[in-house]
């Protein structure tokens, strides 16, 4: 079995990965649904108050998963990770209660305004909610990423008897790697939402569903999708350069590189081997890395080797990393691709829309290999340079915490697999509402056109049916 070091991670990842899926939704649909909102005062559109009913369902569910789990991680903190507390935790203890407070005034107070107000509550109330809602978890997002940044990249304390103490909350807040990963993680759930959206809209527009609501949310999905990748591929190149000013040690594991090099190559694939300090099967582009990293086809970057007991595994990092990257180029091809077939008001193209359907959740998949990124490789370290992730373990027996990673495995495999349901579920009973006419069954398509699962049921618009106007 795995040491309680190894296990303790291991399901500190879990929980983190589960965590993670429902704040990337709400904190950027929240703005989403206020745009709906304030399209239907200004237009008087019933089709964007049906979007804004589908979606303010979906933020629900997403809310409610989204604090539970916060509330299992939270727990861990003493169960699994008792040091962190006690060292930095007159660092921590404030902002996680700043994030506290913000969550619980702003988003839960105001959550059963926007859920059940409408008719309830004046027009202008409503949308003040929704604003506050939207604002809240934004506020809420700020704060965990302040943390977890001065994790990255701690600043404005000092060490005493062993203990973090604050010199400066200015600096503790606007720590350097701050800004970067802020906006890198609100562009990530901008986009996570968007391809979800316009994945969900493509969905329920193959299966015959044409309704005023389904045009708006496809168009918007979209539009935002295309807009925010560059945006996105932009930030993470700053992001990259402050990684490397602050954290070589993990550029490198990015990089696989080893030994210290001028014009790295871009490793496009390659086999880490940490036992032979090599990788094996490599294919790059020559200097690449160098390039982006450096902006000089000469530059310099450090290898694995300068930092021999400081640097993180170095196969997950490298593949995170990997995945992250073919996520980001999946959304921007098929996101412009998306924009360009609609520029003139028409719909996409039905392969176009099945590849948004299977995007749908890619949002998720880019932002958990990236939150890998981040969090791997930072390792050994729990924070930066200041606390080892050993020193800060629990000394709760192995077995006891394979068991219970067990069990949050198994729970949260279940959960998301019903909350995926649910979405589809809920997309389905809107068509339904309206009376829409729905395609025929999958049976219809090719078996090697169609997505396992709940999206199954994307299939070609039905037969005999115009695509109609996406105006």
């Amino acid at each position: 079995m795995a040491d309680a070091l190894l296990l303790a991670r291991i399901q500190f990842a879990a929980n983190i990965t589960f965590h993670i899926l429902f704040p990337t939704i709400t904190i950027a649909l929240g703005w989403l649904l206020l745009y709906f909102k304030l399209r239907f005062r200004a237009t008087g559109d019933a089709a964007w108050l049906d979007a804004y009913r589908l979606w303010t369902k979906v933020f629900a569910v997403s809310f409610a998963l989204g604090v539970v789990s916060g509330i299992v991680m939270s727990f861990q903190f003493g169960t699994n990770w008792p040091g962190f507390m006690a060292t930095v935790g007159n660092v921590a203890g404030p902002l996680l209660a700043y994030e506290i407070l913000t969550a619980f005034f702003l988003e839960a107070a105001f959550l059963g305004i926007m859920l059940f107000g409408i008719g309830r509550v004046s027009d202008r109330v409503h949308t003040l909610a929704t604003f506050l809602v939207a604002a809240g978890t934004t506020f809420s997002a700020f704060w965990i990423m302040v943390l977890n940044s001065w994790m990255q990249t701690p600043a404005g304390f000092e060490m005493i008897d062993g203990r973090a103490h604050v010199t400066s909350w200015a600096e503790v807040i606007f720590n350097p790697s701050m800004p970067y990963r802020l906006t890198h993680m609100l562009l990530a759930s901008g986009l996570t939402v968007a391809f979800l959206v316009a994945g969900i809209s493509a969905w329920r527009w193959l299966r015959g569903d044409r309704g005023g609501d389904v045009r708006v949310a496809l168009r918007t999905g979209v539009r935002v999708g295309a807009v925010l990748i560059p945006l996105q591929i932009v930030a993470g190149d700053f992001h990259g350069l402050n990684t490397l000013e602050h954290q070589p040690a993990k550029v490198a594991a990015i990089e696989g590189v080893w030994e210290t090099q001028r014009g790295v190559p871009l490793l496009l694939f390659a086999i880490p081997d940490e036992d032979e300090r090599t990788n094996h099967a490599a294919v790059g582009i020559p200097k690449a890395a160098s390039l982006i990293l450096t902006h000089e086809l000469d530059g310099e970057l450090p290898g694995l080797n300068e930092f021999p007991d400081a640097h993180p595994p170095v196969a997950p990092v490298f593949w995170s990393f990997r995945i992250m990257v073919a996520v980001g180029v999946a959304m921007l091809l098929v996101g412009w691709a998306a924009a360009w077939q609609m520029r003139r008001g028409g719909p996409p193209s039905p392969w176009t829309m099945r590849a948004l359907v299977w995007m749908s959740f890619s949002g998720w998949v880019g932002t958990v290999s990236g939150w890998y990124v981040a969090e791997i490789g930072r390792q050994p370290y729990l924070v930066h340079g200041v606390l080892k992730t050993a020193d800060a373990v629990s000394s709760v027996p192995a077995p006891m915490v394979a068991g219970s990673l067990a069990m949050y495995v198994a729970l949260y495999v279940a959960l998301t697999l019903a909350y995926v349901s649910v979405v589809f579920h809920l997309a389905r009973k809107a068509g339904l509402a309206k009376g829409e006419a729905l395609a025929p069954p999958p049976a219809a398509v090719p078996a090697g056109d169609a997505p396992a699962g709940p999206v199954v049921a994307a299939v070609v618009p039905p037969h005999g049916r115009s695509a109609g106007a996406l105006s």
